[in-house]
């Protein structure tokens, strides 16, 4: 995705000298591309990232379309303050760029885990959160946010995620892809985890299961109407996703069956808690929640 990423920012800056690029210090044989091509909008600000919002907000203020780059929770946890006060409360074009969404950066540890920051991103007033699910929709969605006004967060995985998509979809910032219809269950997904999902619902076809797959991409502003659909079509929900349990995109879309009073079942798979003092790879830590195929197949089959 950090390929795809940079890719798609590099085309974006060619068609618009307006496009900036801000660093945190890092991002060091993915960054490079786009600071030698455009040395003169690329500023490496150092591990500051209270500084990195601001300056990011103060560049926006006098026109420039900013993003700013760093690992997983720190440009969302270090610099609230800043996104808050500084970038949401004057609705400024600056978009934050986390990189290691979920628990990409394992072993690393919960300090380096984005698992609480598409609950506090959709919570700030004017915020755009995408969290593209494989490289295809990464170099959409980085296009998309380019030029969607406003503050915007686009939460990446780090790197050899696998293509999901075999085409190119039609995408728009609010509103999910549909990768396959069904009638008995719905699967819905955001962020890097859509390979497990796409897997999963290939498993339950083969078993007799229709199943319809959705990449719900943009979580603010939220594809209301394709959850209301599937709620209509479909006699279950399971929403999957690299994040606690509170806030993301299960806590989303129980909102919408609540307000319309839907009777069809909702299952959430998401981060447990107990797994946060565990260290290892992501896949490891993924089947600690179920978040793997067999994981998710199991908690499907439990749910009936």
């Amino acid at each position: 995705m950090r390929t795809a990423f940079i890719e798609a920012l590099c085309t974006a800056a060619e068609q618009d000298e307006s496009i900036w690029l801000l660093s945190g210090d890092l991002g060091y044989s993915v960054l490079e591309r786009f600071a030698n091509q455009f040395p003169d909008r690329y500023v490496n600000v150092g591990v500051a990232e209270q500084n990195l919002a601001g300056i990011a907000a103060g560049l926006a203020l006098s026109g420039r379309i900013v993003f700013i780059y760093s690992i997983a929770n720190f440009p969302v946890m270090r610099c609230l303050e800043q996104i808050r006060n500084d970038i949401c409360y004057h609705q400024l074009n600056v978009k934050i760029v986390a990189v290691g969404g979920g628990q990409a950066y394992g072993s690393a540890g919960y300090s380096h885990h984005a698992i609480e920051d598409l609950a506090v991103m959709r919570a700030l007033p004017g915020m755009t959160v995408v969290a593209p699910g494989d490289p295809v929709e990464t170099r959409l969605a980085t296009a998309a946010l380019a030029h969607y006004p406003g503050p915007g967060y686009l939460r990446l995985g780090k790197a050899q995620e696998p293509v999901v998509h075999a085409t190119v979809p039609e995408f728009t910032i609010g509103r999910a892809i549909t990768l396959r219809t069904g009638t008995d269950l719905t699967l819905i997904s955001t962020g890097g985890i859509l390979s497990v999902a796409h897997a999963t619902a290939e498993h339950l076809a083969a078993e007799g299961i229709s199943v319809r797959l959705l990449s719900l991409h943009t979580l603010a502003p939220l594809d209301v109407a394709a959850i209301q659909q599937c709620a209509r079509e479909t006699k279950t929900i399971i929403t999957v996703e690299e994040h606690r349990l509170c806030g993301g995109l299960g806590s989303a879309v129980a909102e919408v069956l609540a307000e319309m009073g839907s009777p069809v079942r909702l299952r959430r798979v998401a981060v447990q808690d107990q797994t946060l003092t565990v260290v290892g790879g992501q896949p490891y830590l993924r089947n600690l929640s179920r978040l793997s195929v067999d994981g998710l197949l199991a908690a499907i089959h439990e749910n009936g």
